[in-house]
């Protein structure tokens, strides 16, 4: 599939950039460290939009999803109906493996207003976010009929974490570049699970009878 690893790619060497840095404390350390300066205005609105981003918000969301596609696959009579959202669940899973690490190696502190500590890069907010909209979508696009209701719901899983992303850099809770590093991690995890449903999709098209077989 051409377009594989451009869609790895990129991300991976964005967030190779990032990384490094943040690590060194690098030209765009400095750069984020003035945009979050002039972005950063704690009030509830924010604090809201970054709760968009939580576990107990985004994770309930893909469950229902993960139900919906499971029901509907196994109501079709999809051959293995159960391997997207288990898929997608499993990924999820691997979120917090992924990122946690990532914060304890890395030791980021925080913005001013979050008093010391460490542990702020990547973000783990964005990262949620990012997988569980993102995963949803990604199993909910081959129910929809028409590209007018694809493109509505891609629409509205880029606004959604877009406004987490507003939400935790205004709040304060994270640096650009926090967020930024998440989205590009998370794009990569994201591409394995498209690569995988496709194929997967494909095996389970080929082994579905056609219903023109039979005498006629």
């Amino acid at each position: 599939m051409p377009r594989a690893p451009l869609m790895f790619g990129l991300p991976a060497l964005c967030f190779t950039l990032v990384t490094w840095q943040v690590v060194a404390g690098g030209p765009l350390v400095r750069l984020d460290e003035w945009l979050s300066g002039a972005l950063v205005h704690p009030d509830r609105f924010s604090e809201l939009l970054a709760d968009l981003g939580s576990v107990q918000v985004a994770v309930p969301l893909l469950a229902l999803a993960l139900v919906l596609v499971a029901r509907r696959n196994r109501a079709t009579g999809l051959d293995r109906w159960w391997l997207p959202p288990a898929a997608a669940a499993v990924l999820m899973l691997l979120v917090p493996a992924v990122v946690v690490p990532l914060k304890e190696l890395v030791a980021r502190p925080g913005p001013p207003v979050m008093g010391p500590g460490t542990g702020f890069y990547p973000s783990g907010h964005t990262a949620t976010a990012f997988v569980a909209y993102g995963a949803a979508a990604l199993l909910l696009l081959p129910l929809l009929r028409t590209a007018g209701a694809r493109g509505a719901l891609l629409c509205v899983c880029a606004a959604l974490n877009a406004c987490v992303a507003f939400g935790l850099v205004r709040r304060g809770y994270h640096w650009p570049l926090d967020v930024v590093a998440s989205w590009c991690l998370c794009a990569m995890l994201l591409s394995c699970l498209w690569l995988f449903l496709s194929r997967s999709t494909r095996r389970s098209s080929a082994r579905t009878p056609s219903p023109r077989t039979g005498p006629s």
